[in-house]
């Protein structure tokens, strides 16, 4: 899906011009890309940046920009405030319809697992999966069926069914989601087992999620 957006034209560069800008309710941006004679600084509202990276921050956004026109782009990065989360700047990409990117698209945990109505814990381990394919064809997300899933037993990133025309870059080895067994009901052995081998998808799942931003 595209999403339209206006941007308005950016002259403030000094540290002062800038903590007015964001006063006022503008957020400052940068737009890049090889079709692009030179990059870009813009401002963009803030309430509409915020709503689009709450519902589709993988959107396609055809902004319009002052002297380039409407361009078809991509939020290649989000800067924000350690503490207060607040908005600080926005990089866009300039994307080719006709040729493929990269995106982090959200996981969605459908059906109630076996394992889980045994009285097992679901515990997913990574919330996103990376994505390749054309920017038309990038999922608002990608929905993963565990109600088979039994007490014990994992769902690996290799287990996901991906959408037509998208590839899958994350680690298939990768553990996306896990059921397990309450500790109440292991012996001493089987809940250092259990603890043991959580530690390790936990650890599977991480370095899956350092490489994606290792390539990103």
């Amino acid at each position: 899906m595209s999403i339209a957006m206006t941007a308005e034209q950016r002259t403030t560069q000094m540290k002062s011009e800038l903590r007015g800008l964001r006063a006022s309710g503008k957020v400052p941006g940068v737009v890049y890309g090889k079709q692009l004679a030179s990059s870009t600084s813009v401002a963009i509202p803030e309430k509409e940046l915020i709503a689009l990276l709450r519902s589709h921050p993988n959107a396609v956004i055809d902004l319009e920009i002052p002297g380039s026109g409407k361009q078809s782009v991509m939020i290649a990065e989000v800067q924000r405030e350690k503490l207060s989360h607040k908005l600080l700047h926005v990089d866009f990409h300039q994307i080719n319809m006709n040729e493929e990117v990269t995106a982090h698209v959200r996981v969605d945990l459908v059906g109630d697992s076996q394992g889980e109505r045994e009285g097992g814990i679901v515990q997913a381990l990574l919330h996103e999966l990376e994505v390749r394919c054309l920017p038309a064809a990038i999922p608002d997300s990608i929905p993963v069926d565990v109600t088979g899933l039994l007490m014990g037993s994992s769902y690996l990133v290799g287990d996901v069914e991906a959408p037509a025309g998208v590839t899958i870059v994350t680690d298939p080895s990768a553990v996306l989601v896990t059921v397990l067994v309450p500790q109440k009901d292991l012996t001493a052995e089987e809940a250092e087992a259990q603890e043991v081998e959580a530690k390790e998808a936990v650890s599977r799942s991480t370095e899956a999620q350092m490489h994606e931003v290792e390539h990103a």
